[in-house]
């Protein structure tokens, strides 16, 4: 179904440039009125310190005037889903009317006609590769692979995942969860294999293991999961994490000490988060217009903000809508061009290499 998932979302290199682009088109007046009709949006598993949701949400609220009712921030995707399902029958406060979910659940919402379709004004920049081609899901936004670096005690920032193999980073690197269970785990696993095996994605999460294999036998890995509190520590002083996580500790720890994020020059691996609307929306319109708001280039930046990567990304970063000092606060532009988004298929093959080889080849109880 999205077997083409992991093509390339080129970037233009040219980032900062004036705009001569035409302005986004705004939604029609007749879907505003009926959405102001409707006088209610719900949302779910919507953290107000994620991706900058927060601003995002005042930032519709102001715009359209609108009441959010904000369902069980801290759900997950599955939960999410499930919601939906329990309030087919239900148009009260508990049906939720939009969700945002972890790539795999898009294609499945579909196919059990949870979602219905509808696109966007800004439909054509949202690249083919991170979108239902009949506007059931599409993708929001994507972080990548990366390090963060507490620079009080690494004073020289490894470049690349191979970096990481030298005796100068004895002891310090960490992963983000246990790569076990843990998709964030995972994913470093499988991005430094990526590197190994020269983009090879078949390879790369038995490459993976090999390469975490030499990392622990060298001393440099630390079987400890890799959060704010051990980077300030010194406990894990290089953690392997999604970027926009490695930026929000960044502004967090303010500092104390202060926090390099890089993002490697090789294996650089993406996740993407989709949205949908539910084929049982209460509020359908007010539904439609929050799609509309998320996906204007108001919204984009939005979540910018946050330091998730909106799908439109290079379409805002080619026509210069990015302000200076926005792009100032996160790693080279450039350094996203070598992102993959690897498919449905090849995630669910490298996850069971990863999580039932760990043991028997790294050997490393990460807790």
């Amino acid at each position: 179904m999205i077997s083409h998932m992991r093509r390339l979302l080129s970037l233009s290199t040219a980032m900062v440039v004036a705009s001569t682009a035409i302005a986004a088109a705004e939604p029609s007046a007749e879907l505003i009125a009926a959405a102001k009709a409707e006088g209610t949006l719900t949302t779910i598993a919507l953290p107000h310190d994620w991706c900058g949701y927060g601003g995002v949400i005042e930032g519709f609220k102001a715009k359209y005037g609108l009441t959010v009712n904000e369902l069980n921030p801290d759900a997950g995707s599955g939960d999410e889903i499930e919601a939906i399902k329990a309030n087919k029958d239900n148009k009260g406060d508990q049906a939720p009317d939009v969700i945002d979910v972890g790539l795999s659940f898009g294609p499945s919402a579909k196919a059990e006609k949870l979602i219905q379709p509808y696109k966007v004004e800004t439909w054509d920049t949202i690249p083919d590769t991170a979108k239902d081609a009949e506007g059931y899901w599409y993708g929001d936004y994507y972080g990548v692979m990366s390090f963060e670096v507490n620079k009080d005690i690494v004073k020289e920032s490894p470049k690349d995942w191979a970096d990481l193999l030298k005796p100068e980073y004895a002891n310090m690197v960490a992963l983000a969860g246990d790569p076990r269970t843990a998709n964030q785990a995972i994913s470093g696993v499988f991005a430094a294999g990526l590197s190994a095996a020269g983009g090879d994605v078949a390879k790369a999460g038995e490459a993976g293991l090999t390469f975490f294999k030499e990392l622990n036998a060298k001393g440099n890995f630390v079987p400890v999961i890799g959060k704010s509190a051990p980077l300030a520590q010194g406990t894990t002083p290089i953690i392997l994490r999604w970027d926009y996580n490695a930026l929000a500790d960044r502004d967090t720890l303010a500092g104390n000490p202060p926090v390099d994020v890089v993002v490697p020059a090789s294996g650089v691996v993406a996740g993407v988060y989709v949205q949908a609307i539910s084929a049982y929306a209460p509020h359908p319109n007010a539904a439609k217009l929050w799609m509309e708001y998320l996906y204007s280039d108001e919204g984009q930046l939005g979540w910018l903000k946050g330091y998730c990567h909106p799908i439109r990304f290079n379409d805002l970063a080619k026509n210069g809508k990015i302000p200076q000092d926005l792009l100032d606060k996160l790693p080279p532009a450039a350094s996203y061009e070598k992102a993959v988004f690897p498919t449905l298929e090849e995630q669910e093959a490298y996850k069971e290499v990863i999580t039932k080889g760990w043991d028997t080849v790294v050997g490393a109880n990460v807790q």
